[in-house]
């Protein structure tokens, strides 16, 4: 799946795939969004809309 078609995608998906691709390739949600050149506040909020927030602390959405 592509996280760039975020705004398409089954919000429970995303939020899987963001939380995996931030634990096994980036790091953090910073490089991520830099990495696929994508709005990260709008990430955020598509997340958000859904019930799931970011949590810098934990490094993930839940």
């Amino acid at each position: 799946m592509d996280v760039k078609k975020f705004d398409t995608m089954d919000p429970v998906m995303l939020m899987s795939i963001v939380n995996m691709k931030i634990r096994d390739e980036f790091g953090s949600l910073d490089s991520l969004v830099k990495y696929y050149d994508i709005d990260k506040d709008k990430l955020v909020a598509r997340l958000a809309n859904a019930g799931f927030d970011y949590l810098p602390d934990a490094n993930q959405f839940r």
